[in-house]
């Protein structure tokens, strides 16, 4: 119940901020040190880190503008960013581990607080600073509390890295409706891709590092351009020491 509740009111957050990114049309760049929290140096190459599967989700945009999910779309970009996941975790430096589906769903509790506290870290750190938190004084400053050592506790890894993200694409009825209302002046927005990934402290709860993607291109359904937008979302990744 608590899994379909929270993929419900993500669903409906993604459809209103597909809504909403009408100006948004390119990876937020951001200084290095605004991606890292207070006091986090960098990974030991003696920590490991527990990468969980991607919570990713494809849509059709329809005429009217309505994000409709499609399934297998989803299956393909799962796999794809998943493969390149694995791939990545080469380059780490760290001793890294793939979770499981099962654990997923064991934590899905989890994945889902990660999607509200990455959606806020998106608006209120790295969005534009009229959404800043007084309190932050711009600092990477978020923690999960105690929510995530249960997590660490079955795992036995110190950190974990989650992926969420959400793409849409204009179907042919979408597409249509853009050229004819851009006849009379008016424009339509097509899809975008929203992505975001946070390096989480499964002891403390801390997140320690945080990038976004918010952009209007890419195509998850493809595996070339799926490995592309991944990249682009794990950029400035901590390495080891």
């Amino acid at each position: 119940m608590l899994q379909s509740t929270l993929r419900h009111r993500g669903r409906q957050s993604v459809v209103a901020l597909f809504l909403c990114l009408g100006l948004a049309g390119a990876t937020l760049a951001q200084t290095p040190s605004k991606f890292l929290a207070p006091g986090f140096a960098g990974l030991s190459k003696a920590d490991a880190v527990l990468v969980m599967p991607p919570d990713v989700e494809l849509f059709s945009l329809s005429a009217g503008g309505v994000a409709e999910p499609k399934a297998d779309w989803t299956a393909s970009a799962r796999a794809h960013i998943k493969s390149t996941l694995a791939a990545r975790k080469k380059a780490l430096g760290v001793r890294s581990t793939d979770a499981s589906d099962d654990l997923a769903d064991e934590f899905a509790e989890q994945v889902g607080l990660h999607a509200a506290v990455a959606s806020a870290i998106s608006l209120h750190h790295a969005g534009p600073g009229i959404w800043a938190l007084p309190t932050k004084a711009g600092a990477l400053n978020w923690t999960f509390g105690d929510a995530m050592q249960p997590l660490a506790a079955k795992s036995g890894s110190r950190y974990g890295l989650f992926v969420w993200v959400r793409d849409s694409y204009a179907s042919a009825e979408r597409k249509a409706a853009m050229v004819m209302m851009a006849i009379v002046g008016i424009g339509l927005t097509g899809g975008f891709q929203v992505g975001y990934a946070s390096l989480v402290d499964l002891q403390t709860g801390q997140v320690v590092w945080f990038n976004q993607l918010v952009r209007g291109s890419g195509d998850l359904r493809d595996a070339e351009s799926a490995k592309e937008s991944i990249e682009a979302l794990l950029t400035g990744f901590p390495t080891a020491q």
